[in-house]
């Protein structure tokens, strides 16, 4: 049974974050940015459902390889043995280590973004909001401990995809905080200035708390602390 369509099109894990994007012929194979959530194949062809879901596992595999090893030292042979999949069946999906690790990065970067929109749209004001974003971040760090050691090998393996990944995020936090200034709900700040600051602070304290101590949850004090800074940032200054 082949792994590429035509049969049933589907999306993988990664298309289920959100931020879909076309094929673009580099041999990554990812998702239509048509709306149609199919993924393809490294060779542009939208996959089956059984095809998305090796893909997936690929990415998985190769979260884990990266992380653990670094780039230098991982191969296509201990990512595809870690997915479980013989070493041919990973040129289905991507054409080479560095094309499955640029897709990596954009499938971290899809995934948490997602899950910090999903909590901070719960928000009432956008103090909760960005409390709200930056605990889902921290909770995604917890459990994906190889996002920080992935981006950094980024700065020297696809410089290209560290900048996309920090773009990707500070986009749609610049928008919301040019939304809540016009709403009245933040002072009269610069949306990029304090998107890219607030984006800072949040990676050092998730690499101090989380990802160095091992944590699930950010210590109460420090939530405070940084729940204090956020208030200081946004509030429109005492007339």
């Amino acid at each position: 049974m082949t792994d590429v369509l035509p049969p049933d099109g589907a999306g993988s894990a990664a298309s289920a974050a959100g931020g879909a994007r076309r094929s673009s012929g580099d041999g990554s194979g990812v998702t239509s940015g048509d709306g149609s959530g199919v993924t393809t194949g490294s060779d542009g062809r939208a996959l089956s459902a059984r095809g998305a879901r090796t893909r997936a596992r690929l990415l998985e595999a190769a979260e884990r390889v990266f992380a653990e090893v670094g780039y230098h030292d991982a191969s296509i042979v201990k990512i595809t043995e870690a997915a479980g999949v013989a070493m041919g069946t990973f040129y289905l999906y991507f054409g080479s280590k560095k094309d499955v690790f640029d897709e990596l990065v954009r499938d971290l970067n899809r995934r948490v973004r997602h899950a910090m929109k999903e909590a901070s749209s719960t928000g009432r004001t956008r103090l909760e909001s960005e409390l709200l974003g930056f605990e889902a971040f921290f909770r995604f760090t917890s459990d994906h401990k190889g996002l920080y050691r992935i981006i950094r090998q980024a700065e020297f393996v696809s410089p290209e995809m560290l900048r996309y990944h920090y773009d990707q995020l500070a986009a749609g936090y610049v928008e919301a905080l040019r939304e809540a200034a016009a709403r009245g709900e933040a002072g009269p700040i610069d949306p990029e200035v304090t998107a890219w600051a607030l984006m800072g602070m949040g990676e050092l304290i998730g690499m101090r708390w989380m990802l160095w101590e091992g944590r699930r949850k950010l210590p109460r004090p420090v939530l405070d602390e940084l729940a204090r800074i956020v208030r200081c940032v946004l509030e429109a200054p005492a007339q």
